[in-house]
C-alpha cells in the first residue's frame, strides 16, 4: 500500500519567516505537535523543514532564548527527509527509524508537500491489521468447533 492512501492531507504548515508565537498559537488552534515549513515555488508548497513543540522547549523556552529574537527558520529541523507519496508503507517506516523521526512530509513527484505521516498513522494501521488478523483466528476457531462437534 502505499504511504499516500494512509498519509494525513491535512498539514498545518507556516513559513520560515513567522515568529514562535505565531508557530506555537498554529500548534494549540490546530491540536498539533509539529509545523511543516515551507516555502512557495508559484502555487506549490515545498517543505523545507519541520518545527515541533520539542524544539521550541528545549532550543528557546529551556536555553532562556527571548521569543524575540528568533523565527521559525532559526529553530526549525534543517535535515529535512521526506517520503513521495507512491513509497511503500515498509520501506517508509524503514526510512523513519533510520532517520530517527516520528514523523515525516509526504510530497509528490515535484517535491510539493501533499501530508504528513507519523508513528502514530502507522500504529494504527498496524492495530488494524492486527485485530484482523485476530479475528481471523478467532473465526477460524469457531468454524474448527462447529465442524467438529
Amino acid at each position: 500500500m502505499p504511504i499516500g492512501e494512509i498519509c494525513t492531507r491535512e498539514v498545518v504548515i507556516v513559513e520560515k519567516g513567522a515568529s514562535i508565537q505565531e508557530a506555537a498559537q498554529l500548534m494549540r488552534r490546530h491540536h498539533v505537535g509539529n509545523l511543516v515549513v515551507v516555502a512557495y515555488e508559484g502555487t506549490a508548497r515545498i517543505p523545507v523543514g519541520i518545527l515541533t513543540d520539542r524544539d521550541i522547549v528545549i532550543e528557546i523556552v529551556a536555553a532562556g532564548v527571548d521569543l524575540e529574537k528568533v523565527t521559525v527558520g532559526d529553530v526549525m529541523s534543517f535535515d529535512l527527509a521526506t517520503v513521495r507519496e507512491q513509497d511503500g508503507i515498509w520501506d517508509s517506516l524503514q526510512y523513519m527509524r533510520s532517520k530517527g523521526v516520528r514523523r515525516m512530509p509526504v510530497v509528490d513527484q515535484g517535491g510539493a508537500l501533499i501530508g504528513i505521516i507519523s508513528a502514530d498513522d502507522l500504529l494504527e494501521l498496524l492495530a488494524e491489521e492486527l485485530g484482523a488478523v485476530a479475528a481471523l483466528i478467532k473465526r477460524e476457531q469457531f468454524k474448527e468447533a462447529r465442524a467438529r462437534k
